[in-house]
């Protein structure tokens, strides 16, 4: 039934529980599991010249970070992970790499928000995902 698993992650708590539930689903039906980071454009457009290319090149690092800390969990449990950043707004770049690779469930949790939504309280990524996403979402509090 799920063969492919998305766990969206920012590096928050929010994530490790988002696998705690994650982890046996896909290992009930012996699915991969694909962690995805999106480098928040918004954020990164804040700023200019020198400053946004050190801006884009710490939200990489942070985001390579996030999706291996999430496949050295996966790994450990004995599953297939696949991971991956993306560049854009989370919400649609989440959606997105759900709709181009086939994923058949997405779990996340609604509590991470990136730097930018904190400032200008902007909305739950967690909440568009679920509007726009063809393909159920587990959000895990």
């Amino acid at each position: 039934m799920y063969d492919d698993v998305l766990i969206p992650t920012d590096g928050s708590e929010g994530v490790d529980r988002a696998l705690d539930h994650a982890i046996p689903l896909a290992s009930d039906h012996d699915a991969t599991v694909h962690a995805l980071y999106v480098v928040d454009r918004r954020v990164a457009n804040a700023s200019s010249g020198d400053l946004h290319d050190e801006v884009i090149a710490d939200l990489e690092s942070q985001g390579e970070a996030a999706v291996a800390a999430v496949a050295d969990r996966v790994e450990a449990a004995g599953l297939d992970v696949e991971t991956h950043v993306r560049h854009g707004t989370p919400d649609t770049e989440i959606v997105g790499y759900a709709e181009d690779t086939g994923i058949d469930v997405i779990v996340m949790s609604p509590e991470g928000k990136s730097p930018r939504e904190r400032i200008r309280s902007l909305g739950s990524v967690s909440d568009r995902v679920t509007d726009d996403a063809t393909v159920p979402v587990f959000l895990i509090k």
